[in-house]
């Protein structure tokens, strides 16, 4: 459970390994080979046998692709890592370029010759972006092939095994719907539109058959796949030894149990040939969509079907939500009143912190896991997106700087994240303007009303407004979507530029602006958001959403310039304040509910 701060990665790394991965090439006829940070599942959180990226380059972040090739070579990453990945990787052997402004395949076709022959591993590609590097290929008139065995692999001699941690059931008090309700749902949806549909991201088939398991860190997730036929049929291809007689017992009558290594035949000899398949090619791996085409199959691409109703809690899955975020806010009060103490000692350092907000949550006595590695940056490392401390680059608090803690957990009853930043010593006229700035878009956004089918999309500018108005904005999108005791990160919906996805009652989303001052300070305030059913606002004609908000814990007031707060701002947070006090109070040891009384106190 608790976080691993040794220096897991480093340049040196790629300095050494990459010369390897070249000569393993050569001896199996290729000149290049693409490695995404990806599994065969498709998820956001791998085991540690899957993190071929890391152990080849030394970059630790969540995505991100290297494309090798004989005298050349790149690491693709997104506005989160552009400061870590020149901290990890050796820019001299590994170009650094920012995606989505480029991307894998325009590099390729600038980068790559006729006589270069570049290698994928079929498991680790979607259908989608198989599609992109194939064009590419062509265009730079290079070859692309898909390895039967992916040569990485046999160049890392001591690569950790597959893991075979035991499943065990979600109780149906806190999914709300039985996993028979759900796959008839499904099926019904394949019907007269396709015979069956592959699943394979691990949240989905957790969701779909209501259990849980640990094959992957800070996420409960079985690694498995699915076919669901139309005519009611299920297998769960995983490791049977994984299942015990409760878990066995647990799944539907309809539900078949299989090895993984039975994909084939069951594709072949239980589907049949000449059927119609419904395949999400974001997600469905190139190797997959291949053995459906040999049985002649005609194939559908659309989303997969357990992503939306997975998205729109039940009022069960809400409920435990609230339960979870009631919990995780008495631990962060005391975790913030610890840190008040704490932090002028000048002996505090990010990993102490760290580790002491982890113990809060597990005082709690209910706590699984943390649901992503704490971000826990002083000063210049708050500034880093996505940082993530280690020993090496640990820092003590400095006076007169912002600390800023992005961190979750995972409850039985739902799932955590929540960033705060607060103030180590007196703050700067520049950081209280920022904060404020970055406060007000939070604030925005949480008030919200929005008619059915607005997108997130389209909420968006709400957050960033205020920081647009200074000629200022930050790199990441504002909000992805919460699992319920699942994923920290879940679509399809999200509130960035790029969420096209129209929001639904029961999505869960986060909320967090901010702004990065980079070398020096990093700002982010992040609240969990709940659409709510549509309703009529007073003396209104059209029913409308609106947001609750669910994470419980005070928002620094230290570095609030109040004077650019409206009135209605003002007293949205102090209706927030007030909640969270009568939420927690009862709680909290009497130190830290006088602590949480001050820290909570009206502003005016």
């Amino acid at each position: 459970m608790f976080q691993d701060f040794s220096d897991q990665a480093c340049p040196d790394q790629g300095r050494v390994r990459i010369p390897m991965l070249r000569e393993e090439l050569q001896e199996q006829g290729l000149t290049g080979f693409i490695v995404p940070r990806a599994d065969e599942y498709g998820g956001e959180n791998l085991a540690p046998y899957a993190e071929r990226l890391a152990w080849l380059t030394g970059f630790t972040g969540s995505a991100g692709t290297a494309v090798i090739l004989k005298t050349r070579a790149a690491i693709f990453i997104d506005g989160r890592y552009t400061l870590q990945v020149v901290d990890q990787v050796d820019t001299e052997l590994l170009a650094p370029v920012q995606v989505p402004m480029n991307s894998v395949a325009d590099w390729i076709v600038e980068n790559a010759t006729e006589a270069d022959v570049i290698g994928f591993d079929p498991w680790l590609h979607t259908t989608q972006s198989i599609k992109r590097l194939e064009k590419a290929c062509k265009k730079a008139g290079a070859k692309l092939v898909a390895c039967e065995a992916n040569p990485l692999d046999a160049i890392w001699t001591d690569q950790p095994g597959r893991p075979s941690e035991p499943v065990v059931p979600h109780p149906l008090s806190l999914a709300g719907i039985s996993s028979e309700e759900k796959l008839e749902a499904i099926a019904k949806g394949l019907d007269g539109k396709a015979d069956a549909t592959f699943i394979t991201q691990g949240d989905s088939i957790a969701w779909l058959f209501n259990i849980r398991g640990s094959d992957v860190p800070r996420a409960p997730l079985p690694l498995a796949f699915t076919i669901l036929a139309a005519d009611g049929r299920a297998w769960l291809l995983i490791d049977p030894e994984k299942l015990s007689k409760e878990a066995l017992d647990h799944l539907p009558d309809a539900v078949i149990v299989r090895p993984q290594t039975d994909l084939q035949a069951i594709i072949k000899e239980e589907i049949g040939s000449g059927k119609i398949w419904q395949l999400d090619e974001t997600l469905v791996p190139y190797a997959v969509k291949a053995m459906i085409e040999a049985t002649d199959a005609k194939i559908v691409n659309a989303p997969d079907p357990c992503l939306k109703p997975k998205a729109a809690k039940t009022e069960a899955e809400l409920e435990g939500m609230r339960a979870a975020h009631q919990r995780d806010g008495v631990a962060l009060c005391q975790f913030f009143h610890w840190l008040d103490q704490m932090a002028p000692s000048g002996s505090l350092d990010e990993i102490g912190a760290a580790t002491a907000l982890e113990e809060f949550r597990a005082s709690t006595g209910c706590l699984k896991d943390i649901s992503f590695d704490t971000i826990s940056g002083v000063g210049p490392n708050g500034a880093i997106v996505h940082y993530r401390v280690t020993e090496a680059t640990n820092r003590v608090f400095d006076q007169n700087s912002l600390y800023l803690v992005d961190s979750g957990a995972q409850y039985p009853d739902g799932t955590t994240d929540i960033t705060r930043t607060v103030a180590i010593g007196t703050p700067s006229d520049e950081m209280k303007d920022r904060f404020t700035r970055v406060l007000k878009g939070m604030i925005g956004l949480s008030m919200a009303r929005f008619p059915e089918g607005t997108t997130g999309g389209q909420l968006d500018i709400l957050a960033r407004l205020h920081l647009w108005q200074a000629g200022l904005d930050f790199a990441h999108g504002t909000g992805h979507g919460v699992g319920s005791f699942l994923c920290v990160h879940e679509g399809p919906h999200r509130i960035s530029p790029s969420g096209h996805t129209k929001l639904e009652t029961g999505n869960v989303l986060s909320n967090e602006p901010g702004y990065y001052k980079s070398g020096e300070w990093g700002i982010r305030i992040e609240n969990l958001l709940v659409v709510s059913e549509p309703q009529k606002p007073a003396g209104g004609e059209k029913a409308l959403h609106s947001f609750e908000t669910l994470t419980l814990c005070p928002i620094d007031q230290r570095l609030i310039a109040a004077e650019l707060l409206t009135s209605e701002e003002k007293g949205w947070l102090n209706d927030y304040h007030e909640r969270v006090f009568a939420e927690l109070s009862a709680d909290l040891d009497e130190q830290t509910r006088n602590w949480l009384a001050e820290a909570t106190k009206p502003l005016h």
